[in-house]
């Protein structure tokens, strides 16, 4: 293991290592990075949407790279068109339409959450932009992944290495953004300490091993389809937790995202099933004649 660790480490190339410094950039610096600005513009229940869209954006992305056919005359390709117009369509309602407010929970647990969770300013024009883009670099990362594995095929030395050159990205970019400021440079003993170290651990290394678990066991379509539960999820305890009013119009675009990733993914996994059938009858076809 490690002589094949070392022969790993020799074949890191300037090409190689180019692709997986692109990749750091759209996935760790410029994807993450934007969420949390848009995060902090909007809110949990909004940010969650976007999230759910990153398939779709995908799909959207390598059909225009021409990194995956369309297939508009078939019905899957059909089933995928409508879902991505659906899912467009659920996050500018989630996004533009607020409409009544619903109390689903009872007044005192909304008092005491709105008494104790931090206010900070609302922009959701601006959030929404920040959200879009980094649905857009998610989407790319994922793309350029496919580069990477074909340049440098082990996973677990290229994400380290990503990560190292995410870090010396992101440290210059704060540098030059937050220079100055000595405060946000300073870590103590408190929420944002938590916050970084949650964030490195799960939402970075556990998410990746459990997500390449789940992939290699039940392939890339299965994951995605739990991304809804996340929405659902967030919902509840953002408006719970924090107080966050539920609208409306949050509900009905979160209710046309689900609907629209399912018909999405079941065209994708039918595609799939159908390439695969037709894979396995070209063998067999070959050894027959």
């Amino acid at each position: 293991h490690a002589r094949t660790c070392r022969a790993m480490v020799r074949k890191v190339t300037l090409k190689a290592f180019g692709w997986m410094s692109i990749s750091a950039l759209l996935g760790i610096v410029l994807a993450m990075g934007l969420y949390y600005y848009g995060l902090r513009a909007t809110n949990a229940a909004i940010s969650i949407n976007f999230l759910n869209l990153i398939p779709v954006v995908t799909f959207l992305m390598a059909v225009l790279l021409r990194v995956e056919k369309l297939a508009a005359g078939t019905r899957a390709g059909r089933a995928k068109l409508a879902g991505t117009a659906v899912c467009v369509g659920g996050t500018m309602v989630a996004s533009l339409y607020r409409g009544p407010l619903l109390h689903p929970w009872p007044t005192h647990l909304l008092h005491h959450a709105a008494a104790t969770a931090p206010h900070h300013h609302r922009n959701m024009p601006l959030g929404t932009v920040f959200l879009c883009a980094s649905c857009l670099a998610y989407a790319l990362w994922f793309i350029v992944q496919a580069r990477v594995g074909r340049e440098f095929p082990c996973k677990y030395m290229s994400t380290l290495l990503a990560c190292v050159s995410g870090t010396v990205q992101a440290l210059a970019i704060a540098a030059v953004i937050r220079g100055g400021d000595r405060d946000s440079w300073l870590l103590s003993w408190d929420l944002r300490l938590l916050t970084v170290v949650y964030s490195g651990v799960f939402n970075t290394a556990a998410t990746f091993c459990l997500i390449s678990w789940a992939i290699a066991r039940r392939g890339p379509i299965y994951p995605s389809m739990f991304n809804s539960l996340s929405l659902v999820a967030t919902t509840v305890l953002d408006s719970l937790l924090l107080g966050t009013d539920v609208s409306v119009g949050s509900l009905l675009g979160a209710l046309l995202i689900v609907l629209g990733l399912y018909a999405f993914l079941w065209g994708k996994s039918t595609e799939m099933r159908h390439l695969k059938q037709q894979q396995q009858q070209q063998p067999n076809a070959n050894g027959t004649t």
